[in-house]
């Protein structure tokens, strides 16, 4: 089975081809972050706009990419939330506008089921079951995964995820949008130890995620320096970078050994957070683990994910309706069953 994935949930354009058997064929991604930069984050409207613009170009060059006519695709799977309505409302009024051109089923998928699987699509991919720590803008969870659509909740943050606590931090060392590459670069100019900053929820008993107290906190920071001080902003980033990881890394281990799985993958645009890969890597080498990541350029928003999420569903026979509406705001667990 060919499928075409569509990805549009936020500012990322995503489209991508995967078939059944010889796996990922072609995908292309256009990022909107120099548009949004001036703004210092998304705006929806002209997120949606851009979309627009960009989709049908890059399916046409996907295609062209995996030597594949629209008539070979088998099925079509589009991102129908959660994300910003009218972002979401382009990708899924083309995905069964060519869905009905076609004679082709389409299917809706939950953007972070999408960030969930992703990791399959590496070399070598995990096996089931596993502990997944879910990182991704304003998602920050730790889910036991059975299976396709067997996903369990164990922790999420009860304030702001890691991804909105590195984007104000950012803002605050006056680094722009997005924040979390700029914040990771600068850290590594930054010494440990000298910026205390609190671990929030830390050594709680749940597994759970708090990230506001963190903010303030560096928000206290930069306060007390001078801002032109590149050093000292550095120590800054290098103390936050430490706190989120250290965080992650304790809370991602407790999740492992409560359920007794021997397993972690990692997804969502943190995961790409350089720190925190080799302070998993650490830990996974200390526990003895397994430890899985999505490819680099697949951790941002792409069409690539949809896909490899869209097959299961479309195999399973799951099909939406000629009408269709998309759902900004949507549960995982709503979306679990396959």
């Amino acid at each position: 089975m060919l499928v075409l994935g569509i990805e549009t949930s936020c500012d990322e354009t995503g489209i991508a081809l995967y078939d059944e058997a010889r796996g990922l064929l072609a995908h292309q991604l256009h990022s909107q972050v120099d548009m949004h930069r001036a703004y210092g984050g998304v705006v929806p409207e002209l997120a949606s706009r851009d979309h627009i613009r960009r989709v049908l170009p890059l399916m046409q060059a996907c295609l062209q990419a995996a030597g594949c006519t629209k008539e070979d695709i088998d099925g079509i799977a589009v991102t129908t939330g959660p994300g910003l309505a009218g972002a979401l409302l382009v990708g899924a009024s083309v995905a069964h506008g060519l869905g009905l051109a076609l004679g082709k089923p389409v299917v809706g998928v939950h953007h972070l089921e999408g960030h969930l699987l992703s990791p399959l699509l590496a070399d070598p991919a995990p096996e089931f079951p596993f502990i997944a720590l879910l990182v991704s803008g304003g998602h920050t969870q730790l889910m036991r995964v059975g299976g396709y659509g067997d996903y369990s909740l164990l922790g999420e943050t009860v304030d702001d995820a890691a991804g909105e606590a590195f984007d104000k931090t950012a803002q605050l060392l006056g680094l722009g949008y997005p924040g979390g590459p700029a914040v990771s670069r600068l850290a590594d100019f930054g010494n440990s130890g000298v910026v205390q900053l609190p671990r929030p929820m830390l050594h709680s008993a749940s597994l759970d995620f708090s990230f506001s107290g963190l903010k303030t906190a560096v928000l206290t920071a930069v306060r007390r320096i001078d801002n032109s001080c590149e050093q000292a902003r550095a120590d800054i980033a290098r103390g936050f970078v430490d706190a989120v990881v250290d965080v992650l890394e304790a809370k991602s281990a407790a999740a492992l050994r409560q359920s007794g799985l021997r397993r972690l993958v990692v997804a969502g645009g943190v995961g790409a957070n350089a720190q925190l890969r080799a302070r998993l890597r650490e830990r996974a080498d200390k526990d003895d683990f397994e430890l899985y990541f999505p490819p680099l350029h697949l951790c941002t928003d792409n069409g690539a994910m949809i896909a490899r999420a869209g097959l299961v569903r479309l195999r399973a026979g799951a099909r939406q309706a000629g009408s269709f509406s998309v759902r900004p705001r949507w549960p995982l667990a709503q979306a679990a069953t396959v």
